[in-house]
């Protein structure tokens, strides 16, 4: 098995962006026409993630012209050029396939708000809460 895992090591990606179910995710994706290659973008809801090591998969839901499109990427592709987190998703649930049955704006998912540091301060006083 040992010797596997260091085969398949050669060929992950060092950064694979960091990105969780429930994200909005723009993932672009090298597409070959002819003798030329260009980058397509794909931009959606990620709805899952499966498996692990080089064998890790994510899927991305978008809604396109009123039909629901999905479509699973392998993370370490070396097809996909870039994955880049449009915004962070709040969700209770490692599958998120009950967007499926969904139309229109409850499709979204509720976004997650950061706190910035100056507005905690603010908020507990400058000293903060002892």
């Amino acid at each position: 098995m040992d010797v596997i895992r260091e085969l398949e090591k050669e060929y992950m990606k060092k950064e694979t962006g960091d990105f969780k179910v429930g994200d909005t995710v723009s993932v672009a994706v090298k597409i070959k026409e002819g003798d030329k290659t260009r980058l397509q973008a794909f931009e959606g809801i990620v709805i899952a993630r499966k498996g692990s090591s080089i064998k890790e998969t994510f899927t991305v839901r978008h809604i396109s012209f009123g039909e629901g499109v999905e479509r699973v990427f392998l993370i370490h592709s070396p097809q996909i050029d870039s994955i880049k987190v449009v915004k962070k998703g709040k969700v209770k649930r490692a599958r998120l396939y009950y967007l499926r049955k969904r139309v229109g704006k409850h499709t979204s998912v509720e976004e997650e708000r950061e706190a910035i540091k100056g507005q905690t301060d603010a908020v507990l006083g400058e000293k903060g809460v002892s």
